[in-house]
C-alpha cells in the first residue's frame, strides 16, 4: 500500500534536487587544474543533479515503477514552477524537458535490470538517463538552435578550447555538458554507496517485485 508520507518525502526531496540543480547549473566552477580553467569545463550542478537518480530509483525499489513515474512528475511540476522564479524561463524549460525524458528513462531501465546483482539496475539506469538528460538540458539551456526558448547566455556561447585542454575550439557550453556528464558519471557510481547502504531498510512493498 502506498505511504502518502513517503510519497511526498520523495516528491519534496525530488524538487529540491531539481531546483537547486537548475541555480547552480548557472555557475562555473571557479579556478584552474594544470592550466585548464574549471569554468570552461564544469558547472556546480553536475555534483547536485545525479542525486535526483538516487531518489528516482529508491522510489522504484520500493513502490514500483507506476508510483516512480508519479513521484517524477509531481516533483517536475513543483520544480519548474519555482525555478521559473528562481532561474529563467529558458533553463526551467531545459530542466524540466531533460528532467522528464532521462527520469522516465532512468525508471524503464531500473524496472527492467531490477531482478539482476542489486548495483546493475541503479547504475543502468542512472548512466543511460544521465546521458539522454545533458544532451537535452544542454543543447536545450544554451544552443543557438533553441534560442526560441529565451535568449542565449552570451558567455556559455563563447568559443573556448574543448574541455579547457584540446586545441579545437567549441562553444563552452559543450565542454559543459560534456565535462557536467564526466562528474554525474563519477557522481552516478558514489550513489551506489547510499543506495546500498539504505537497500536494507527501503524494502519493495508487497507486490512490487512481481508486478514490475
Amino acid at each position: 500500500m502506498l505511504s502518502y508520507r513517503m510519497f511526498a518525502v520523495y516528491t519534496a526531496l525530488m524538487a529540491l534536487v531539481v531546483i537547486a540543480s537548475n541555480i547552480l547549473v548557472q555557475y562555473p566552477l571557479p579556478g584552474s587544474i594544470a592550466g585548464m580553467a574549471l569554468g570552461d569545463l564544469l558547472t556546480w550542478g553536475a555534483f547536485s543533479y545525479p542525486v535526483a537518480f538516487l531518489v528516482t530509483d529508491l522510489t522504484n525499489r520500493q513502490f514500483g515503477p507506476a508510483v516512480a513515474r508519479r513521484v517524477v512528475i509531481a516533483g517536475f511540476v513543483v520544480a519548474v514552477t519555482l525555478s521559473i522564479w528562481l532561474a529563467t524561463p529558458r533553463i526551467a524549460i531545459a530542466s524540466g524537458s531533460a528532467f522528464l525524458i532521462g527520469q522516465m528513462l532512468d525508471i524503464s531501465v531500473f524496472n527492467r535490470l531490477r531482478r539482476q546483482t542489486w548495483w546493475r539496475a541503479p547504475l543502468a539506469g542512472s548512466l543511460f538517463g544521465s546521458v539522454l538528460d545533458t544532451a537535452i538540458f544542454f543543447s536545450f539551456a544554451f544552443a543557438p538552435a533553441f534560442a526560441v526558448f529565451g535568449p542565449n547566455d552570451a558567455f556559455a556561447i563563447e568559443n573556448a578550447p574543448f574541455l579547457g585542454l584540446f586545441a579545437t575550439e567549441v562553444p563552452r557550453w559543450i565542454s559543459w555538458a560534456a565535462g557536467d556528464l564526466s562528474v554525474k558519471i563519477l557522481v552516478g557510481l558514489v550513489m551506489l554507496l547510499p543506495y546500498g547502504a539504505l537497500m536494507s531498510i527501503i524494502r519493495p512493498m508487497p507486490g512490487v517485485e512481481a508486478k514490475a
